[in-house]
């Protein structure tokens, strides 16, 4: 079994993701920790909640951060538009919902959980890297304790989904996605360059809705989604969160090298995350001394959504 902590902003694909690791029989979900970025981190922690009690999920939630790691970023607003007022495609969430988060905030909760289960779990971070950042800047002797870091998000060999140059996770807190690369743990990156080939149409995620009451949810949440990927899509959505779970049970469906990460923070680059590849030889740069992290860099996207598809059918 894998341990697994999810740190996310739910979102629709972060709702989908969350359904794949509460159904996959090998994964332990020992905690949902919310972040702020699809929407406020009042509104992604009652989401969690929401989701938690509707999905019969026995993991607590912690409430995470609501602002980046250097307060002085400006920010630039909910993506509305791609997620919808309630951040779950405008299906009406309550705006209160039975339930209370756990009493540690979401830093803490990671680090009291890592040292509970010394090697054990994995942390899958699918909105910005802020709850991580922290939980370093706190405990940074927990980089020896946790067994993996898998994150959806970077653009290393693509443009990104932001800017020309940065995906939307890491533009949203790059100090603290610099901090997260730059850690001595294991941290693997699954970014747009992998996660733009894999889609979940619209009819593929009825029938996952026919064979499974939960999913039922799952596609009247997805719906406001595939709408505004219509220009990307073909009436689908593209599944970025649910690769960075899929990772964690079968890792041999992805490419990947490895090497030193840094992210941009500042300028017009501003979330760009670009790596020195382990073997590439370069005068001296701020890449040195930096520990050799893992970027995916394709993926076997059938297989993937084959995974995802029997994952979430299950009932």
């Amino acid at each position: 079994m894998h341990k697994v902590i999810f740190d996310t902003d739910p979102g629709v694909d972060d709702a989908m993701a969350l359904l794949f690791l509460h159904q996959h029989p090998d994964i332990d979900l020992v905690g949902i920790t919310t972040i702020f970025g699809n929407a406020s981190i009042e509104t992604t922690t009652r989401n969690a909640l929401f989701l938690k009690k509707a999905w019969q999920i026995p993991a607590p939630v912690a409430k995470g951060v609501g602002e980046t790691i250097d307060p002085a970023r400006a920010h630039a607003g909910w993506p509305v538009m791609i997620h919808g007022h309630d951040g779950l495609g405008n299906i009406g969430v309550p705006d209160t919902v039975d339930g209370e988060p756990d009493a540690r905030p979401a830093h803490r909760f990671i680090i009291d959980t890592v040292r509970a289960h010394p090697g054990e779990v994995t942390l899958v971070a699918v909105g910005r890297m802020t709850n991580l950042a922290r939980a370093l800047a706190e405990d940074p002797g927990i980089v020896s304790l946790v067994k993996a870091v898998v994150i959806m998000g970077g653009a290393f060999d693509v443009a990104g989904n932001i800017t020309p140059a940065a995906e939307a996770n890491i533009h949203g807190d790059p100090e603290a996605a610099d901090i997260v690369m730059g850690a001595a743990w294991p941290v693997i990156a699954i970014g747009l360059d992998v996660t733009m080939k894999t889609v979940m149409t619209r009819s593929a995620l009825a029938s996952i809705a026919t064979a499974s009451p939960r999913a039922k949810l799952l596609a009247d949440i997805s719906d406001f989604y595939i709408d505004f990927y219509a220009h990307i899509v073909d009436d689908g959505m593209v599944v970025h969160d649910s690769c960075a779970c899929v990772y964690v049970v079968a890792p041999e469906l992805f490419t990947t090298r490895t090497g030193a990460i840094r992210v941009v923070c500042g300028g017009i680059a501003d979330g760009q995350t670009i790596q020195k590849a382990d073997g590439r030889a370069f005068p001296p740069s701020p890449w040195d001394g930096l520990p050799s992290q893992t970027v995916c860099t394709d993926i076997d996207a059938d297989a993937v959504m084959a995974l995802i598809t029997e994952t979430l059918s299950r009932v």
